[in-house]
């Protein structure tokens, strides 16, 4: 089993607050860190959290709003200053490889670690590891952008030791075989590996909107999520300036949860007109359950199904 939470390290759209920082999302799974968009200011809530500077980390950029990736470049300095080591993968946009080369060029800061830029082209998987993979789907904004998920592969179902040992069967190489679905042959007789272990069992599904409008793709690509991180920059009384700016309202997140059958929502992205987020909160509330406001620094556990 691995433990996975995420924390909000900043909340607000456009422009900070005193309270709340610019766009970045931290999801812990076990070691390690997978950050999503990485907002000017982020690195006090990142110091604050604990999470420190040479861990196993991703970085996703959902799109090239300055709020969204310009606190990319302090992080990096940051890092080489702490004397990080360990490689960095960034993924994101064609623009994102020429902002971070460019501007490292231009400031003229050294990197004490290697830093892999993967270029996203096209909608799909994005990286895939041996037990999750992350796959991004087109946003619609008013530049290229993109969603992400987060999707684990199902794990082995419930190893029944008492009945393996009944059977004689010793501890290691067939163990494993038997509990990742493979019948063995054990003194000439068939095990299969139905007699030992139980159904598999479900991963988890995090999804992260970025800035969008809701779309019919999105609702199908958050489908089924455990958690759910989705833009809440307006309430529906400015739904028409969410649609000139190409974001989304409270009551239309809700009801893309809603209908994703997401299993819990959590608004993010709010204008700094908002010093409270009941009214956003409550319009949510209205349309789907289970729903909350991130602040910064919120922490969120995800537990399995």
């Amino acid at each position: 089993m691995v433990n996975m939470r995420l924390m909000f390290l900043g909340t607000s759209a456009a422009t900070p607050t005193p309270e709340r920082g610019l766009s970045s999302i931290a999801l812990v799974r076990g070691y390690e860190l997978l950050l999503f968009d990485v907002g000017e200011g982020m690195q006090r809530n990142f110091i604050k959290s604990g999470f420190g500077m040479n861990r196993k980390m991703k970085i996703f950029i959902t799109h090239m709003h300055a709020d969204h990736c310009i606190g990319v470049l302090g992080l990096l300095q940051t890092m080489s200053l702490q004397r990080r080591q360990t490689t960095l993968d960034i993924y994101g946009q064609p623009k994102l490889a020429e902002f971070i080369k460019e501007n490292i060029r231009i400031i003229n800061f050294g990197l004490t670690f290697d830093v892999n830029i993967h270029i996203i082209n096209a909608e799909g998987v994005v990286v895939k590891e041996n037990d999750y993979q992350v796959i991004c789907c087109n946003a619609n904004h008013s530049i290229p952008a993109y969603s992400y998920c987060l999707v684990e592969f199902d794990r082995p179902g419930i190893f029944n030791i008492e009945e393996a040992k009944r059977l004689g069967i010793p501890e290691g190489r067939l163990y494993y075989k038997l509990q990742h679905g493979e019948d063995i042959v054990y003194n000439g007789k068939t095990i299969k590996s139905s007699q030992i272990t139980g159904p598999r069992r479900a991963g988890r599904k995090v999804g992260i909107s970025g800035d969008t409008r809701p779309t019919d793709k999105l609702q199908s690509f958050f489908k089924d999520c455990d958690l759910l991180v989705f833009e809440s920059t307006f309430s529906h009384d400015k739904h028409q300036k969410a649609v000139e700016s190409f974001h989304s309202t409270a009551t239309e997140a809700a009801t893309l949860a809603k209908a994703s059958n997401t299993k819990k929502l959590l608004l993010t992205h709010f204008s700094a007109r908002y010093d409270e987020t009941c009214q956003l909160i409550n319009e949510a509330l209205a349309i789907y359950g289970n729903a909350e406001a991130a602040e910064d620094l919120k922490v969120v556990d995800i537990p399995y199904r």
